[in-house]
């Protein structure tokens, strides 16, 4: 479990068990959990949400969707510390710079966010706070808020696994090392287990209404879901290592803020479908 704390607590402000001394090998090593530390985050975004949502309005705070949403929004930077928010930014002003591939690489390791980065940032920000306005009047927000974290974790070990690193040292490729096959398939494995245990549970005690959100559409949403961010994922990785020769670790950082949208977004569309 070693590896799967010390993922914890670099892809997270949680620290469990506080590890200080840490090698290469312990970062690919921990690659195999990430969609479990996705749990983790997936359970809090949800947990959090029910004292928001039924836990203060029952004791007679009642708090606007607006700054609901908010909150939501908010709450996941905290958790990760901004780490995929800063490698998301990096990424645009890389990507988005129109330079050689070795400039857009030196632009993303700067330290410093320039213009294409920031205003990047705050229009995903607008939009991943419109859906989950939206989604606050839907019975998918918290199948949204518990799958996001964990799909999107799924997708960093795809990209790390399935495409070229474009260093030769960093960060990331230590990551690198660590996605081999074996831990793909096993990501998606317990992802899939990950994602449908909680929908057939929920059912079975008649947590999920049938006529909302019952087996059959958890199961369905889930697996669309899933495809849809695999084919994103494979799609922008592609583009990035076009211009860049490879993925770094903020493109990793930008995979993982991008899917997540995608993911709410998604289950805003099957919540207008199903009205």
């Amino acid at each position: 479990m070693r590896a799967f704390f010390i993922g914890l607590q670099f892809l997270t402000r949680i620290s469990i068990v506080e590890q200080k001394d840490w090698c290469e090998k312990d970062f690919a090593d921990s690659v195999r959990y990430f969609p479990l530390i996705g749990l983790v985050l997936g359970i809090l975004y949800a947990a959090f949400a029910a004292l928001l949502l039924s836990f203060l309005p029952q004791n007679g705070i009642l708090l606007p969707h607006h700054v609901v949403a908010s909150i939501l929004l908010i709450l996941p930077i905290l958790l990760t510390g901004g780490l995929h928010c800063d490698g998301f930014m990096d990424t645009m002003d890389g990507l988005f710079s129109g330079r050689s591939r070795e400039r857009m690489l030196e632009i993303m390791k700067d330290s410093r966010v320039g213009a294409n980065g920031v205003f990047a940032f705050v229009l995903l920000m607008i939009f991943d706070w419109s859906i989950l306005l939206d989604l606050l009047q839907s019975a998918w927000l918290f199948p949204a808020l518990f799958a996001m974290p964990i799909v999107s974790r799924l997708m960093m070990v795809v990209a790390i696994s399935a495409f070229p690193y474009a260093r030769p040292v960093g960060m990331g490729k230590a990551f690198k090392d660590g996605g081999t096959k074996s831990v793909l398939y096993g990501a998606f494995f317990y992802t899939l287990i990950l994602v449908f245990f909680p929908g057939i549970v929920a059912c079975f005690f008649g947590i999920i209404p049938l006529d909302a959100a019952g087996l059959s559409s958890w199961l369905l949403s889930m697996t669309a879901v899933i495809f849809a961010a695999l084919l994103f994922t494979i799609f922008f990785a592609s583009y990035a290592t076009r211009h860049l020769g490879g993925l770094t670790g903020d493109v990793y950082g930008a995979i993982t803020t991008l899917t997540e949208t995608l993911v709410l977004l998604s289950f805003l569309v099957f919540s207008s479908v199903s009205c």
